[in-house]
């Protein structure tokens, strides 16, 4: 099975709903499940990432209780009492499988040292190629004592609070560092954290920081982010929580938008600006807008609406540091930009899902014009793009972000995994089908034959 994408210059138009952001998700259950007592948290993720926290959370005896489109979690210590099985998630055998999740496997490793037995932290096959040396490290300075073979998954945690003292680590991907950041307020000493080398991802650090305090943990860092204190033996406490919209996933919408003419509303979404959202990845917003896309407040939702009979993409020059996941669809739009943008500071993003760097290169099998130099990646507009087969790498951002791209190119194209999108978007390819966009999953002789009727009904 493949993801077929067939090109057109057409017009799109409807209403897309924008789900609620994975990050705070993540983090909301997570604390949550760390706070004695009952948390609410408004916000249904459907994610398969958030679905394996969900599963973990649960696997490690917090119930996790859903509501419409809320959760209402019951927090306090972990215990592997209760036989759970969910997505994986084995509670009699202290198994926890986080999937495909990253982010769930940063922030559980640590935290498992909370529960009352040994916990054994796996996933996928190709998953366990993450790396992650670099955090069981840090855990190790911290006082957790686990053991995992070439130091990567399946881990395995022995119980115990951990030590506290100080601790590095390098601030190559945001994820570790959060995780320690998670783990530190539970520990028997005070601990301080220090950011080794450059610090990447920062504005998924600072969401970390906030969401933290909002239940009750004391967390300090000084001005550059680079040393962070926590102290002692604290309590999270329980409390109310409402996930905003994901910017992240209405960027695949509003890059549609921006290179088609287009009238969409997008419901949920009510900033058009990063200073009216709290999401680490609201520059999203300022970079379209400074390309030229036109985003205005409709008048009778309040939602963001794109209408426009056509326009010219102006280039773009950023650094990807702060914000990773965006290049996959920065890169899309920058190859119908008119001029030549440059991506800077892109090495980190290189152990994403997939190399991301050299995924989104494969816009250069439709014609485009992007260059790696290692530090920068440099993408030309071009006039026209073809149809072309393309992987992607099982890479929710590379699956969406070059099949976004294909819809301008003459003809048609196809990706490989073409459910990669479940991981973080599970409705992207209805929500870009119902405006207009011709994609869908076949098998490559379903397609032909697709096609042969086609031309004899022609």
């Amino acid at each position: 099975m493949q993801l077929f994408v067939s090109g057109s210059e057409t017009p799109i138009r409807g209403e897309l709903n924008i789900p609620v952001s994975k990050y705070h998700a993540h983090r909301a259950l997570v604390l949550a499940s760390l706070a004695p007592g009952r948390s609410v948290v408004r916000g249904l993720s459907e994610t398969r990432q958030v679905v394996w926290t969900v599963g973990v959370l649960r696997a490690l005896g917090t119930r996790i209780d859903i509501d419409g489109d809320t959760y209402v979690v019951h927090g306090g210590r972990y215990h592997t009492r209760n036989d759970v099985v969910d997505h994986g998630s084995i509670s009699a055998q202290g198994v926890l499988n986080v999937g495909s999740s990253g982010t769930t496997l940063y922030f559980m490793t640590g935290l498992a040292s909370l529960a009352d037995r040994p916990i054994t932290l796996t996933g996928m096959k190709y998953f366990r190629r993450r790396p992650i040396k670099a955090l069981l490290d840090s855990l190790g300075q911290l006082g957790v004592k686990y053991s995992a073979d070439n130091d990567r998954p399946p881990i395995t945690v022995q119980p115990g609070a951990p030590a506290g003292g100080h601790v590095t680590i390098p601030g190559t991907l945001s994820q570790w560092l959060s995780g320690l950041l998670l783990l530190a307020p539970f520990a028997e000493k005070e601990t301080t954290v220090e950011v080794i080398g450059e610090l990447n991802e920062r504005p998924y650090v600072e969401l970390t920081v906030r969401m933290m305090r909002h239940w009750g943990l004391v967390v300090e860092h000084s001005d550059d982010w680079r040393t962070f204190t926590i102290p002692a033996g604290q309590t999270a406490t329980a409390t109310d929580y409402t996930i905003p919209p994901d910017i992240g996933s209405a960027a695949f919408g509003l890059a549609a938008a921006a290179i088609h003419p287009s009238d969409v509303l997008f419901r949920g979404l009510t900033a058009t600006t990063s200073a009216e959202t709290d999401h680490p990845e609201a520059e999203f917003l300022d970079l379209v807008a400074a390309m030229g896309l036109p985003m205005e407040h409709d008048e009778e939702t309040g939602f963001v609406r794109v209408r426009h009979d056509g326009i010219e993409l102006n280039p773009l020059d950023i650094d990807c540091q702060p914000i990773p996941d965006l290049l996959p669809v920065l890169a899309a739009l920058a190859s119908f930009a008119h001029g030549t943008s440059r991506l800077r500071n892109v090495s980190h993003i290189r152990l994403k899902e997939s190399d991301r760097v050299n995924a989104m290169l494969q816009l250069n099998k439709l014609g485009g014009d992007l260059v790696d130099t290692g530090s920068e990646l440099l993408i030309t507009g071009v006039d026209e793009l073809r149809g072309a087969p393309m992987s992607s790498f099982n890479d929710h951002r590379v699956l969406m972000s070059l099949s976004v791209a294909a819809t301008r190119a003459d003809g048609e194209s196809r990706l490989t995994y073409p459910r990669a999108y479940r991981i973080s978007y599970p409705t992207f390819l209805q929500a870009m089908t119902s405006v207009g966009l011709d994609m869908a999953i076949t098998s490559l002789a379903g397609a032909e034959k697709s096609r042969s009727e086609q031309a004899l009904a022609s």
